[in-house]
């Protein structure tokens, strides 16, 4: 199997009303079709049986029946696939709100927040122990539709329906709103249901061939004048690379076969009409970046990402924020801001021709522990998808011809933290993406000696005493106490007094080392002095700095 991507491009022809009420009742026999097979495959049936018996009920082709395999296969895998993640997640959940529910036991004056708690801590075992009966069962549970929107005819005046004919009407043009033209490199023009030629203008023609129950309206549907906004020129590519080539059979006999790049049709209807999506394989590109002239690391958070530039000897060259605010926003808004982020992103590796370094991250154990976050962080986790921004990067880059690594994501926040943010007077996420590109490039991190200082969010820092590290263990059994250590500083640090107001004056005596006291961390960046904030420069100069 290709491990090229595959790219969507879509678009939104000009259709007259008869054009749209065709594809209408084609979308309608294509949904009655796929949750008839939805059922008959769950009750046990045998795909080849049930093909022969589909074709000339729903008189479709055998085509148009594997789209519809294809496409409800798709699903089915993606929910078995998911539900051991959603089970463990919900398993994280769970312990997390039983520690929340036996922390407020004790507090008399917590009883309204702990009788909420109760009640959330009930639903997920409910969902976990439904979800768990599924998976041991193999059970597949599928709401053709949308769950919420089903859920919506229980409560028609909070949804803004009139009455439940309203709502039903809704709910069956939802069940019936798309379907899917399966493609093939070896048919015409990457697919035999739906073949697309060019114009003198570059435009294309799309060739729909209806359903055999569709006839009254002919066999085929033509929809002429399509542009793609983004893309056009890729799938004109595709297009332009089926061809007949000379073949043998097994048996040892000449034929002709054909060759090319397969091409998928998603027709979809919204509330301004019908749209085109068109699905083909890229095409393979050489990578334009080198680990010899060094790396771009990327931190990804829940709002902004950490980008840091590095030269091949992992010192730092220049570090920026991308804000990356998802909460509150649509769908589409998100993959919008998303996208862009991931475009600045892959320019700046595409500039300096170095590859981008992410970390394999998964925010589920995150996500599971928002029982006891504070409301605005819980809220951001909740609406922010990681692994969206991690799929818009490299798809991204590998538009660009970009390289990307992908590294473990152990102790990067720490060391970013104690080992580059309070030296070179950048962020903590800022030094954790320095801290990535660093091991993307193969280089290690050492644990500073005796004393870390680490710069909090009002302006202050923490110190505290890192203790000696063991040889005979990796250097992670450290950066591990290191972690420890720091989160109990921060907790000393919020318990002193208030931790987002401004950070307590200095004392006379040691206001002329300047706002930050010095550390005793030597320093390892070679340009550390066009790095720092304005306030460090002055005290680095005098520091000593042990040898």
């Amino acid at each position: 199997m290709s491990e090229r991507p595959i790219f969507t491009y879509q678009t939104r022809p000009v259709l007259d009303a008869v054009q749209s009420s065709v594809l209408d009742d084609y979308a309608s026999l294509y949904g009655r079709a796929e949750r008839t097979l939805f059922a008959a495959i769950q009750a046990g049936g045998a795909l080849n049986e049930l093909k022969r018996a589909f074709l000339p009920k729903f008189g479709i082709t055998a085509r148009q029946f594997n789209a519809v395999r294809v496409g409800l296969e798709g699903k089915i895998d993606s929910i078995k696939s998911r539900r051991p993640e959603l089970i463990a997640e919900l398993e994280s959940r769970i312990k997390k709100a039983i520690k929340v529910v036996a922390k407020l036991s004790v507090k008399p004056s917590a009883a309204a927040k702990l009788h909420q708690k109760k009640r959330r801590l009930h639903i997920l075992q409910t969902k976990f122990n439904a979800m768990q009966a599924d998976h041991k069962n193999a059970e597949v549970r599928l709401c053709f539709g949308s769950k919420r929107l089903f859920n919506a005819q229980f409560d028609l005046e909070a949804n803004d329906y009139a009455s439940h004919a309203a709502w039903k009407s809704d709910w069956q043009a939802s069940r019936s709103n798309q379907f899917f033209v399966l493609g093939s490199q070896d048919e015409s023009a990457g697919n035999q249901s739906c073949q697309a030629d060019m114009n003198e203008d570059r435009t294309l023609n799309l060739k729909l061939r209806l359903p055999d129950s569709l006839h009254a309206h002919g066999k085929y549907i033509a929809i002429t004048g399509l542009r793609f906004a983004y893309g056009h020129e890729v799938i004109v590519a595709a297009l332009a690379s089926s061809q007949r080539v000379a073949a043998v059979t097994k048996a040892g006999k000449p034929t002709v076969k054909r060759i090319g790049s397969a091409l998928s049709y998603r027709f979809v209807r919204d509330d301004k009409g019908w749209r085109v999506f068109v699905s083909c394989e890229a095409s393979a590109v050489k990578a334009n970046t080198s680990q010899t002239l060094g790396a771009i690391g990327v931190d990804i958070n829940a709002d902004h990402l950490g980008v840091s530039e590095v030269d091949r000897f992992g010192n730092l060259v220049r570090s920026i924020r991308v804000d990356l605010h998802t909460y509150g926003k649509t769908t589409e808004q998100a993959k919008a801001l998303i996208g862009d982020a991931a475009v600045m992103v892959v320019q700046m590796a595409k500039e300096t021709g170095k590859p981008v370094v992410i970390e394999k991250l998964d925010f589920a154990k995150k996500k599971a522990e928002l029982e006891a976050t504070h409301k605005p962080m819980a809220r951001m986790l909740s609406s922010f998808a990681c692994n969206k921004v991690i799929a818009s990067i490299k798809a991204a880059a590998f538009r660009s011809a970009v390289d990307v690594i992908e590294v473990n994501p152990a102790y990067t926040s720490v060391i970013g933290a104690v080992n580059h943010a309070q030296v070179k007077g950048i962020s903590v996420h800022m030094g954790a993406a320095i801290a990535i590109a660093r091991r993307g490039l193969g280089l290690s991190e050492r644990c500073p000696k005796r004393e870390a200082t680490v710069p909090t969010r009002n302006g202050g820092h923490v110190t505290f005493c890192v203790s000696v590290g063991n040889r005979k263990k990796h250097v992670w059994s450290q950066w591990g106490k290191v972690r420890a250590s720091l989160k109990a500083a921060h907790v000393a640090h919020g318990r002193s007094g208030d931790p987002k107001g401004l950070p307590a004056p200095l004392a006379p005596a040691t206001r002329s080392l300047g706002a930050i006291r010095p550390s005793a961390v030597r320093l390892r960046s070679a340009n550390r002095q066009d790095n720092c904030s304005p306030d460090v420069p002055s005290y680095l100069s005098t520091a000593p700095f042990r040898q």
